[in-house]
């Protein structure tokens, strides 16, 4: 595969990245504060558990770099556990309930393999723990 397939394979997991988090930053909020409020959960609750949570990775993601959109994955957890759960509970909301899942989705699987790729691209990598081991006991023998 070409230099330029590989870019352009990491730019559709870009997009894709890029839809879902757009897609759950304004489908949040329009949701939960706008179409359909939640009964006794003020709108400081809603905002500090639903968006702010997305706002975290926001520069990261500005400034396009691929370990934020690796860990924004630990945070689009909350709306996989959130959709899942309204899967159950809210099903006369089914529609927004999908959306969710579809953004969360969509966000999940363009930033991991975003990263991945991204990170390719630039040569980074995680070091293996094996090989970290293997150092520091070379460092150590070294020592004595």
């Amino acid at each position: 595969m070409s230099k330029i397939e590989k870019q352009a394979i990491t730019k559709r997991y870009q997009k894709i990245a890029l839809f879902g988090y757009i897609g759950l930053l304004i489908l949040m909020p329009t949701w939960l504060l706008g179409l359909s409020p939640r009964e006794g959960y003020s709108t400081g609750f809603v905002i500090g558990l639903y968006i702010v949570p997305l706002l975290l990775a926001l520069k990261g993601i500005i400034q396009d770099k691929p370990y934020t959109y690796a860990w924004a994955n630990f945070i689009v957890i909350i709306y996989f556990l959130h959709g899942f759960t309204s899967l159950w509970v809210a099903q006369n909301e089914m529609i927004f309930v999908l959306l969710e899942l579809l953004f969360a989705s969509c966000m999940f699987i363009g930033c991991t393999y975003y990263a991945r790729y991204r990170g390719q691209e630039l040569g980074l990598k995680i070091r293996k723990l094996k090989e970290e081991l293997a150092e520091e006991k070379a460092a150590f023998e070294e020592k004595e």
